[in-house]
């Protein structure tokens, strides 16, 4: 339908101009159903385990982006009904607490869950290792070991990303050692991570006719973030931006996509 084909391509828009889109537009050319069918994941699920931590260089202090669309499709899947636990670092945790209470900080056993989610979390390289755009090495827990188990065991996963670094960006296939190798049954390339999230609750709401985004404010989120210590990861400042781009600009995303929603949600 075409409200899925409108909601991709605003998620994907790649306003902070880092080769975002030229990502999307390779893996569209590729597999052009991907939204859809990572919605059909989602929805079938009942248990959904959602990942969410990149730690910066040097100071491997987590970013903004990422937590925010882990809270929001958190809680869009707890209002379907479905269980979704949030997989974190603890000062990420403690920025979410007052926000959603299912959140962990220690592996769990993915036999449980019937579908992986990661959003902006590292995925190691063809070396076994995770870097940086920038070639810094980030130092994170193998969070990529729950994705790679889940393919072993038929677990249904799915990754968002935004440069190419992240777990879920080897299913395009690039031979470059800043991507990640890891790949996942489904992925979504967003210009800012945060915005994929956001993109797959806008399309759950379309699927099931009620709008999952109308109480959600990124605002408060991220300023929480902030208050606990995480920073942006462009600017690498404690400021309550994400990718170097102002919340003003994040909310016009956000309010596009409840726009959308609301067309076609009566």
């Amino acid at each position: 339908m075409r409200w899925r084909i409108v909601i991709d391509h605003l998620i994907a828009t790649d306003i902070g101009g880092r080769g975002s889109e030229k990502l999307y537009i390779l893996y569209k050319s590729k597999d052009p159903d991907y939204f859809s069918k990572s919605l059909d994941l989602l929805i079938k699920s009942d248990e959904v385990l959602i990942v969410s931590d990149f730690p910066i260089p040097p100071t491997m202090t987590p970013e903004t982006d990422g937590p925010p669309g882990a809270l929001a499709l958190a809680l869009g899947l707890a209002e379907l009904g479905k269980k979704a636990t949030i997989l974190t670092q603890e000062i990420v945790k403690e920025g979410l607490r007052d926000f959603y209470p299912r959140i962990t900080t220690k592996f769990p056993n993915i036999r449980k869950f019937s579908c992986l989610v990661s959003i902006e979390t590292p995925g190691r390289n063809f070396k076994g290792e995770y870097l940086s755009f920038s070639g810094l090495k980030i130092s994170v827990r193998p969070y990529d070991d729950l994705f790679l188990r889940a393919l072993e065991l038929g677990i249904p996963t799915i990754g968002i990303g935004d440069g190419g670094n992240e777990i879920g960006m080897g299913n395009l296939g690039l031979n470059d050692e800043r991507f990640s190798v890891v790949r996942v049954n489904e992925l979504i390339i967003a210009g800012v991570s945060n915005w994929g999230a956001y993109g797959l609750v806008a399309g759950l709401s379309m699927r099931v006719g009620q709008n999952l985004l109308r109480d959600y404010n990124e605002e408060d989120v991220v300023k929480s973030l902030v208050d606990v210590g995480l920073i942006d990861g462009i600017t690498k400042k404690r400021e309550p931006t994400v990718d170097g781009l102002p919340l003003s600009l994040h909310g016009k995303i956000l309010e596009l996509l409840i726009e959308i929603v609301n067309i076609k949600t009566p």
